[in-house]
């Protein structure tokens, strides 16, 4: 990877920058600074922050910048961002499945959190999550923080996270704050394209804000590529590819010479990859062939946007493959993020972009 230290100083700043799902506004501050001094322009929009260089429809890529985390809904009551931002309540008849819900009920006991105002990111405060259950009259999962009981309903309560490097191993909260550091790295490297960064992915809005940013300048395009992160179930699995590609999500299936394309600079470059969506199907298959349950294609902003857009934002993903999906340990291998840099960079060289 080119200025590999730069990269990981970046990666550094943005994760202990808190970007709780719905309240990432002060996140965008952070990453204006930072596209700015590497020579971006930079325009806010609802919802999305657009930052591109002298040809910026040369190569397009996003990312979702905001990751998961609490906010107070009452008196030391604090909720699930992801669900509140997400309308996901039992009152709305749209409520989270009780099997996530005590899926997620014992990931966070312990974990240290800090409080921040949301536009700002100014502190408001420090504690540790005592304990999660489900309110039975709300059917909604409720935490209680040590620490946070003078905040008022509405605050966000970010996750403390650290990057830690051992091993060629790279862990924190990765997802997604892990490919936003690679777009925002792409400006340092001379990238003249556009990069975009989303709000409330986590939430399934983001490709709305996509969208509109489309719609608003008439831009059709088949060339958008998504980047993010790809959970695996163990390290030895995820290490068996540098990238992940996907033909297709639960939603749509991808534009198929972009990612086509992709594929042939990874064999061009050494890249090792593989494509989740065949991965998943031969996971099914021997699921089906014992009597177990089948897995979700998964659901993927790139998947969201050209379903819902009818084809008029088309485009592929591109991932990097991690393990601990959605923890404070998400990890990520020093040669994955290698092998992804060096196929950015690859495809913007391609697309006149660098």
């Amino acid at each position: 990877m080119e200025k590999i230290e730069d990269f990981i100083d970046l990666l550094k700043v943005l994760v202990r920058s808190p970007s709780v799902v719905g309240a990432e506004h002060s996140f965008f501050r952070v990453l204006q600074r930072e596209l700015e001094e590497r020579g971006a322009q930079v325009t806010w929009y609802e919802g999305v922050l657009v930052a591109h260089g002298q040809r910026p429809n040369s190569a397009m890529f996003s990312a979702h910048i905001d990751r998961h985390g609490l906010i107070c809904t009452g008196p030391n009551e604090f909720q699930y961002a992801a669900f509140v931002a997400g309308r996901r309540s039992d009152l709305l008849g749209n409520s989270v499945s009780e099997k996530l819900m005590m899926k997620i009920v014992d990931r966070f006991h312990g974990v240290p959190v800090m409080a921040y105002e949301p536009w700002s990111g100014s502190y408001r405060g420090a504690g540790i999550i005592d304990k999660a259950y489900v309110c039975e009259y709300r059917n909604n999962l409720i935490f209680e923080v040590d620490g946070l009981e003078h905040l008022v309903a509405g605050t966000p309560v970010a996750f403390t996270d650290r990057l830690t490097i051992e091993d060629g191993i790279l862990s924190a909260q990765l997802d997604n704050v892990l490919t936003a550091a690679h777009l925002v790295h792409l400006f340092a490297l001379g990238f003249q394209g556009t990069a975009f960064f989303t709000a409330q992915e986590e939430a399934g809005s983001s490709w709305r804000y996509l969208l509109e940013w489309f719609r608003r300048f008439n831009g059709a395009t088949d060339r958008l590529v998504v980047v993010d992160t790809s959970p695996y179930p163990d390290r030895e699995t995820a290490d068996r590819q540098q990238v992940v590609l996907r033909r297709c999500d639960a939603n749509a299936a991808f534009h198929p010479q972009t990612t086509e394309q992709l594929e042939g600079l990874c064999r061009q470059e050494g890249i090792s990859f593989a494509y989740k969506d065949t991965y998943i199907e031969e996971l099914n298959r021997q699921a089906e062939a014992v009597g177990g349950e089948p897995q979700s294609l998964g659901s993927t902003e790139m998947g969201r946007i050209a379903a819902s857009s009818g084809g008029f934002v088309q485009g592929t993903t591109l991932q990097i493959p991690t393990t601990g999906y959605h923890t404070m340990e998400e990890s990520a291998s020093l040669e994955a993020n290698t092998g992804f840099s060096r196929l950015l960079t690859r495809f913007c060289r391609e697309s006149d972009a660098l």
